[in-house]
């Protein structure tokens, strides 16, 4: 056969292809890194991919990192003991993963690498936290004065007080019902946070847990917020669950940094001494809805820039777990309640993340043996009817995480 028939496909090398500075490898060059012999496997958490992104893994022990699947120009670093060290691009960090200096792994939705020996160095740079608190959104913004690494949008818990007040209409017909007698608790913890208020700021605490597990923060910015008051003395300074609650996440957030303080109208004169304008659509999931706030907030205190050069976001939906409910509180036809609450199906923690059939789910309950399943995306039940074997654990989560 004559060699003039033979088409020989061209090899393609990574130096003719632009890769962009800020953003990773682009797609283009995925097939070809792809196409090595050894994949990534044993992945603790696996972000949501499109149909044709779907991968055994990340979080690898081999060779061969495929490409970073990284939207976001600066990707979080942490040495071999967790402790988290100064970001780095994204162009660097898939370098080091191809040549075994970093191991990837994800943090709710973040991408993140741990270094595979001792850093070159161990300089930091400040890097502030901005806060916006809301009632129904909440934006946190990690910024130096170099870079702005991290925009996170959140939904505020808001459930805490109906639930309460379902468990006292509970426990009260329980007690008119023939069924055997409960005795009262005496360890019942009284004064204190309300429920509702903890939880809302609890909610807070842990979001900025999670940022310092991998970035170096040394110190938060916060818009301070103040309850109405009522013209009476004694309650508008000591009794108001908003003031009582704020104080206690301020105290807080003073063990673990710095602390600063504006009122909301000077957020309002530093948005608009920079020129930027603030939407008014406050449930949008988009930058310039709460994170224009908190991006003004962190640059007041570190400066650097007059206008935001990243706004890609992270939002974080908190799961709401029924943890000590009894059963359903509509009985059914012949008067039994079918049981409800826990956060345990089979064994596996409800909320967490699981791979069943190439698809990354949520584990929700349980009935007659089988596991339900929830989309990460949408939230919405994909199956009622799982087998625990046919799950791969990845990771507990207490999130739902979008990467906007």
């Amino acid at each position: 056969m004559s060699t003039q028939n033979l088409q020989v496909k061209p090899k393609t090398s990574l130096d003719k292809i632009k890769v962009p500075r800020d953003f990773g490898r682009l797609k283009s060059t995925e097939l070809l890194v792809r196409d090595r012999a050894k994949d990534a496997r044993d992945v603790p958490l696996v972000p949501s991919l499109s149909s044709n992104q779907q991968r055994s893994g990340i979080h690898t022990r081999s060779t061969g990192h495929r490409h970073l699947p990284c939207r976001r120009p600066f990707v979080p670093v942490v040495d071999g003991s967790q402790k988290p060290l100064m970001p780095t691009r994204a162009s660097r960090a898939s370098s080091w993963i191809r040549n075994r200096k970093a191991t990837p792994f994800w943090k709710n939705g973040v991408f993140c690498v741990r270094l595979n020996r001792e850093p070159s160095g161990r300089n930091l740079q400040p890097i502030v936290v901005g806060i916006d608190p809301g009632s129904k959104r909440e934006a946190f913004t990690a910024k130096s004065r170099a870079h702005t690494y991290l925009n996170v949008l959140t939904e505020a818990v808001g459930w805490v007080k109906k639930a309460i007040e379902q468990r006292k209409n509970a426990r009260s017909f329980r007690r008119q019902r023939n069924c055997p007698c409960r005795p009262n608790r005496s360890n019942r913890k009284k004064g204190g946070i309300p429920p509702s208020t903890r939880a809302r700021w609890g909610a807070k605490l842990r979001i900025i847990d999670w940022l310092l597990k991998m970035l170096p923060v040394s110190g938060f910015v916060v818009e301070d917020i103040k309850a109405k008051t009522t013209g009476r003395r004694k309650w508008d300074a000591s009794f108001s669950p908003l003031e009582v609650g704020k104080q206690w996440f301020y105290s807080e957030l003073g063990k673990r940094g710095t602390l600063g303080l504006k009122q909301g109208y000077e957020t309002k004169e530093l948005r608009d001494l920079l020129g930027l304008k603030k939407s008014q659509s406050k449930l949008a999931d988009r930058f310039a809805c709460h994170n224009i706030d908190s991006w003004v907030l962190a640059n007041d205190a570190v400066g650097g820039h007059s206008k935001p050069e990243n706004v890609a976001l992270v939002k974080l939906i908190p799961l709401q777990f029924h943890r000590r409910q009894l059963h359903v509180f509509t009985p059914s036809a012949n008067g039994m309640r079918k049981a409800y609450g826990g956060t345990r199906s089979l064994g596996l923690k409800r909320g967490s993340l699981i791979k069943y059939q190439k698809k990354v789910c949520h584990v929700g309950g349980t009935r007659r043996g089988k596991i339900s399943l929830h989309d990460q995306k949408s939230f919405k039940r994909i199956t009622q009817n799982a087998q625990k074997t046919d799950l791969k654990f990845l990771s507990y989560c207490s999130w739902r995480y979008q990467v906007r």
